[in-house]
């Protein structure tokens, strides 16, 4: 018999995740599951990341730690609202060879169709991180071709004659660090 679990989110706490469960768990029923954890995360946003949602939290580690075959979800919505957080789940279900149903999509990976449905959802994934890279590199490219400093500005050589002369006094570098609000790395890249 295989073990599935649900996963039902809310993101406020005037909302209720019962809707949510009383659904799957007939789809549980329906196709005789047996039915081992229920993981429900209340007034938690999908847009907060993994550390911030408790419940999924740990359906995350008990799925690495193969306590389950398949994860069973009312909507992809309910596991994240960022692609990448969502992208990466997938793949780390992918790994450890847990199937997902996501009701409202359909979407059942352990179905050929459900198998390419993911593999797309990786290729759209794939593809806004590289448009974002490019529109990231563009940018850098037009601000340093109006002439513009990209990163910190540079101390005045004021300052940095001043950073030298405690250094030759004798100071630390953490103490000139602190009187100058900069790392003990950068004193030292001063000093060289």
């Amino acid at each position: 018999m295989e073990k599935v679990v649900i996963y039902a989110r809310v993101s406020t706490n005037d909302q209720t995740t019962e809707n949510q469960i009383l659904k799957l768990r007939t789809i549980v029923e329906k196709n005789d599951w047996e039915l081992t954890e229920i993981y429900v995360d209340e007034g938690i946003s999908g847009a907060k990341g993994r550390d911030k949602r408790p419940e999924f939290n740990r359906l995350c580690k008990d799925m690495v730690r193969r306590k389950f075959d398949r994860i069973l979800v009312w909507d992809v919505s309910r596991l994240g609202r960022s692609l990448q957080h969502l992208v990466e789940f997938l793949n780390e279900a992918l790994t450890t060879r847990t199937d997902l149903y996501i009701h409202q999509s359909g979407l059942d990976t352990s179905t050929p169709s459900g198998r390419m449905m993911f593999q797309i959802i990786g290729v759209f994934s794939e593809f806004e991180r590289t448009i974002i890279s490019e529109r990231v590199r563009a940018g850098l490219h037009r601000a340093q071709s109006k002439g513009k400093v990209l990163g910190r500005p540079r101390l005045p050589e004021s300052v940095r004659g001043a950073i030298r002369g405690l250094r030759a006094e004798g100071k630390s570098l953490s103490q000139i660090g602190a009187q100058y609000n900069l790392s003990k790395t950068s004193v030292m890249r001063i000093c060289a």
